[in-house]
């Protein structure tokens, strides 16, 4: 990855193999190895809430000169260049496939924690967005 901002999209990427190996190993047995599905999806949630609250932040302070919309900062539509943006879209497809799935097929189980996963996707997208992305200046800037 050549791109500004390799980091998170690493981290991206990371987090979405640690979620898809641990809840496809606790999908197999969620007995006992429920604990570390859980662990690991409140661990994925928690930070990918700080990530979305950072970024907002950011983007509020861009918010004065640059045209910031959600699409753009959460989803990096127009904002991101396009092997970034399938990158972290494809890294947040991947979590919600692997929740969905895995809590679907043990219903009633700590795997249901897996649907707080994406927000780590999210979270890093807009990330990534606020403080790579290229955005179109506000019309009323020069006010």
């Amino acid at each position: 990855m050549n791109h500004e901002g390799a980091g998170i999209i690493k981290a991206s990427w990371a987090g979405t193999l640690v979620f898809a190996i641990v809840a496809t190993i606790a999908t197999i047995d969620p007995d006992s190895l429920g604990v570390p599905a859980v662990v690991v999806s409140l661990l994925l949630f928690a930070a990918g809430s700080i990530a979305m609250f950072w970024a907002f932040l950011i983007a509020v302070q861009r918010s004065r000169t640059d045209a910031i919309g959600i699409g753009g900062l959460y989803f990096g539509a127009g904002s991101a260049p396009k092997p970034v943006q399938r990158h972290l879209m494809g890294s947040l497809a991947i979590q919600l496939v692997v929740a969905f799935a895995t809590a679907s097929i043990r219903v009633f189980t700590s795997l249901a924690f897996g649907i707080l996963v994406p927000v780590w996707g999210l979270g890093l997208a807009g990330l990534w967005c606020a403080r790579h992305g290229e955005f179109a200046p506000r019309a009323d800037a020069d006010r």
